[in-house]
């Protein structure tokens, strides 16, 4: 059965110091991680229909494993063995894997043309981007001090599976309101 549509995601305050960390650290490569969570019984409120909503409770720190090394900078894959893992740890706890994170070192938190094209939809994607007004680090600084990657923009995004020619598969993405919680 295919995931329905989340209407918004809420990220605890702690998962969020957690991803942000995670993400940024290996600047000025991409950083990723999963992302563990509840799929919360839709509600309906004063302000419309019941609307469906995710809860992001814990981060999954993952290495880059992308290879050739040497474009990390612009490319990330998660190993397989450490989604398992999480898989197991997730199940443990009664949470489930509601998708992936990684970082854009050097560009907006938007899904690029690679990431639609690598990830299996549906799923659920959070990018962490370069705030506009910042530089990337210079190649060897380590990006830590003011205007680092840790201070950018979160995108939250779900991509849903899509037809292309020839019957392959690729991923078309649909930007999610998210909010911090306590």
């Amino acid at each position: 059965m295919l995931p329905v549509t989340p209407a918004e995601i809420e990220i605890h305050r702690q998962a969020l110091t957690v991803l942000r960390r995670v993400l940024s650290q290996p600047d000025p490569c991409e950083g990723c991680a999963l992302l563990l969570g509840r799929r919360l019984p839709a509600k309906a409120d004063r302000h419309g229909p019941a609307r469906r909503l995710w809860r992001l409770e814990r981060i999954w720190p993952c290495l880059n494993v992308w290879e050739p090394a040497g474009e990390r900078t612009h490319r990330f894959r998660l190993d397989p063995r450490e989604q398992l893992q999480a898989q197991r740890w997730a199940r443990w706890r009664h949470l489930e894997v509601l998708g992936a994170a990684h970082s854009h070192p050097a560009g907006a938190p938007t899904p690029s043309t690679t990431d639609l094209a690598l990830t299996p939809g549906p799923t659920l994607m959070v990018i962490l981007g370069r705030a506009a007004n910042r530089c990337p680090p210079e190649s060897g600084e380590a990006g830590r001090g003011a205007g680092n990657l840790a201070e950018g923009p979160l995108g939250c995004w779900w991509l849903s599976d899509r037809l292309e020619g020839c019957g392959a598969r690729a991923a078309a993405a649909s930007p999610l309101l998210w909010r911090m919680v306590e």
